[in-house]
């Protein structure tokens, strides 16, 4: 006779129906290395073939599982090798063509997000690498689920500032031409330091060059179920008393996100690649990360202790998790993006949470500056003086950093851009008014550190 512990079943329902616990995304990664042709024509034809082999019954087999075990996939994405990769051997580099052909085959197979649109350009450009970046505003302009990514640093080459003022000139179009949609263009787009190719998550996913044919990888999410643990603490706990009852709620989230993902894996006869732990926010209430502060003791998200607040929770996250995988990948900790968190957006509204608050999280954070709405007459040199920054966090200290930012047309601070979705909305920001210009357009390449010689 089956014993069931009925104090886990009912800790599993809370999860799921009061604290918003759900498996963020199950993000397919397919190689395209075999679709290269100098044709463009053959090169589409081949795309939508490999997709359809491998990912024909994803969305079907995700539903399938979310209703055998009750627990909600929210996302179904795709990631691909990096398109200037595939189409740099083409005559004709039509990557517009293979932008609308990802984004087709995306629809038809009904997952939400493609991601992939991406070049890695950290020590350089290749001519495909331009001519990519250069179509990206119009390829995310003229699709729905195509999302893009380009890496100008890392801590092995440096910071390409050459690519840096080129993304931010790049970002400030994306945005024009999806005006209409309050520049959702820039939100589709990211620009990394030492970007990982096993990320899940959008707009970052790409299929790096060491990754197998196909495979299934996981995002698990539960701010809302971490605060929930930290709220039924003792109130006079201490800190390492908080920092265990939080590793040992990401051992649980983890464990039932791997269970998931490997069912998933196998129902499509494909390899599991590894779950990404981090605490990706909403902006439902009660799915925070913002919230999840205050319930640590800050009165709100950018109150002095934040960082600390952060570095603690992302630590104890990885360290939970990690004893219930054995793959752990991605990104892994806590993503603090300013419209897709409830708690963000009413700390940025508020003006508790500043530009230069946000980025000092993010030398303790998951990724980075993300989803964060400024004015859209900031000149593109100041952008690009924003990424430089953040990519030298990353650079310095050895960790992926990111910059998704939306300077959103006709907009100014105390106005707001809306999204919906997971996308949700955001404050115009205030950034500094003081010039970049004369820094950035030196160009050439930022060395890397003394610490890249470390082989």
């Amino acid at each position: 006779m089956t014993i069931f512990d009925e104090d886990l079943i009912l800790e599993t329902i809370n999860m799921i129906k009061l604290h918003n616990f759900d498996i963020r995304t199950v993000t397919l990664t397919i190689s395209l290395r075999d679709c290269l042709s100098e044709d463009v024509n053959i090169v589409c034809d081949k795309i939508k073939f490999k997709l359809e082999k491998y990912a024909k019954n994803l969305v079907k087999y995700a539903n399938d599982i979310e209703n055998d075990y009750s627990i909600p996939i929210v996302n179904k994405r795709i990631a691909v090798t990096p398109i200037s990769l595939v189409g740099e051997a083409c005559k004709n580099r039509d990557y517009i063509k293979i932008a609308q052909t990802l984004d087709s085959s995306a629809e038809e197979l009904g997952v939400d997000f493609i991601g992939g649109y991406s070049a890695l350009v950290e020590k350089g450009y290749t001519n495909g690498d331009i001519n990519l970046i250069e179509s990206i505003p119009e390829a995310l302009a003229s699709t729905n689920r195509l999302c893009s990514s380009v890496n100008v640093g890392s801590s092995k080459a440096g910071i390409n500032m050459d690519a840096v003022l080129k993304m931010a000139e790049t970002i400030k179009k994306s945005s024009e031409l999806t005006a209409q949609k309050d520049g959702i263009g820039a939100a589709k787009l990211v620009v990394f330091c030492n970007s990982v190719s096993d990320n899940p998550f959008m707009a970052g996913a790409y299929c790096g060059y060491g990754e197998p044919e196909c495979a299934l990888n996981i995002g698990v999410s539960g701010p809302g179920v971490v605060r929930a643990a930290v709220c039924d603490l003792n109130k006079d706990a201490d800190l390492g008393a908080l920092a265990n009852k939080i590793k040992q709620t990401a051992y649980k989230i983890t464990g039932t996100g791997e269970l998931i993902g490997r069912k998933l894996a196998s129902r499509l006869k494909i390899p599991f690649g590894f779950i990404d732990l981090s605490l990706a926010p909403t902006p439902e209430m009660g799915d925070s990360v913002a919230q999840l502060f205050q319930a640590i003791g800050l009165e709100h998200a950018g109150a002095h202790g934040t960082t600390a607040a952060l570095a603690m929770l992302n630590d104890a996250v990885k360290k939970g998790g990690i004893m219930a995988s054995s793959y752990v990948g991605g990104l892994s900790g806590a993503f603090i993006p300013v419209s897709e968190d409830a708690g963000m957006i009413e700390a940025a509204e508020n003006n508790y949470i500043t530009f230069d608050k946000l980025e000092a999280m993010t030398c303790v954070c998951s990724v980075g500056l993300d989803m964060i709405a400024i004015p859209g007459s900031t000149p593109a040199t100041t952008i690009a003086g924003i990424i430089a920054d953040e990519m030298a966090i990353g650079m310095i200290n050895k960790k992926t950093t990111a910059v998704r930012i939306i300077p959103a047309p006709n907009k100014t601070v105390g106005d707001k851009v809306i999204f919906g979705g997971l996308l949700g909305e955001a404050p115009i920001m205030p950034v500094s008014q003081l010039s970049s210009a004369g820094f950035v357009k030196r160009g050439g390449r930022i060395p890397a550190p003394i610490h890249s010689l470390n082989n």
